[in-house]
């Protein structure tokens, strides 16, 4: 199973708090972008199109521990820019898991290995690689030549230290599906904990805007992806949620819920997910969710810059949300984990 069972423990009894509570909006999983500066260019990518002054910046250690206590939600991933050039990187690692959350960072892998002394593995910490296909479609992605045999022997190293370890892919139109299958393999054969993916967005800095998915496109390339993992018995461990990728896949039917994974970051509390840019900032959590007009956005919205979503940082919370809502629905989560990958018949 791509989760611990003591991660979807925890998971479970924040969700049926909430649902005791009758919360009807509540986060799971905090983004937390503590800068924006980055090693890379990936033309998919618009982080590194701000203004150099903004490239400057990044949050205290201080304001990303009053983040996560303000929103209370019980993961953070550390995304960015490349959180390993924040010069306190650890000691935001380190007060997050002094909280009790489950911390994800997120990471290129290009200063990985070098930078590994400074970390500590813990049950609640996950090193989350981007891998965004096999070799040269990696490189070919993140536009320098090398990164992938770099990432990999980063990886190597961090579970050699015994770090739990994770890869994140971001699928644009053009991939194939080969060059998924060829890259699943080699990270399971490595020993990575989980893989997890997710469609591009149209990412309103992002410099390439001709190569993300319609709705269509997604649901059509996610049938193949797991048809061919059924037909191959691909034991491919996922680290996303197994109704997600139903609903990847065209199984599911579900609405963005953008504030499950609510984003903090140099300017504030971004509004409403952290995929869009310039829909404004709120100054606390609490302004965020009394302010942000969250019926505007969703596919259910009718809004053009949702039309084609299905990523993870609005969907996964909704297919989480899902799987939980009671025993039948937590059976067929784990039928589902345990045959993923099987073939039928």
């Amino acid at each position: 199973m791509g989760v611990p069972l003591h991660q979807a423990l925890s998971l479970g009894w924040y969700l049926f708090k909430q649902k005791i509570k009758r919360n009807k909006r509540y986060p799971l999983n905090l983004m937390l972008e503590p800068l924006f500066r980055c090693n890379l260019a990936c033309p998919g990518c618009g982080k590194i199109q701000y203004p150099e002054e903004d490239l400057k910046k990044h949050l205290s250690v201080e304001q990303c521990l009053q983040a996560a206590t303000e929103c209370g939600a019980p993961m953070v991933t550390i995304p960015g820019g490349e959180p390993l050039i924040h010069p306190q990187i650890e000691q935001i690692i380190e007060g997050l898991l002094k909280q009790k959350r489950y911390v994800i960072m997120c990471t290129n892998a290009l200063l990985l290995e070098r930078n590994l002394h400074k970390l500590t593995p813990n049950p609640r910490f996950t090193i989350s690689v981007h891998m965004d296909g096999y070799q040269e479609h990696h490189d070919h992605c993140v536009d320098r030549p090398g990164v992938y045999d770099i990432a990999v022997s980063a990886i190597k190293a961090a579970l050699a230290k015994g770090f739990r370890v994770i890869t994140n892919t971001t699928v644009f139109e053009g991939h194939s599906i080969k060059n998924l299958t060829q890259l699943f393999d080699h990270m399971m054969e490595l020993g990575v904990e989980g893989l997890t993916i997710s469609p591009g967005y149209s990412y309103e800095k992002a410099p390439d805007q001709n190569h993300f998915f319609k709705q269509q496109r997604t649901h059509e390339f996610f049938k193949e992806l797991f048809e061919y993992q059924r037909a191959h018995n691909k034991n491919w461990e996922f680290n996303d949620s197994p109704f997600f990728l139903d609903f990847l896949e065209g199984k599911r039917d579900y609405e963005c819920t953008p504030w499950g994974m609510p984003t903090y970051n140099i300017f504030g509390w971004q509004k409403p997910c952290y995929l869009l840019t310039n829909e404004g900032y709120a100054t606390t959590y609490q302004e965020l969710m009394q302010t942000t007009e969250f019926e505007r956005y969703g596919t259910a919205s009718k809004n053009p810059k949702c039309a084609n979503c299905m990523t993870h940082c609005g969907y996964e919370p909704t297919a989480v949300t899902d799987a939980m809502s009671g025993i039948g629905k937590m059976i067929e989560m784990g039928r589902g984990t345990l045959t993923r990958g099987r073939a039928v018949g």
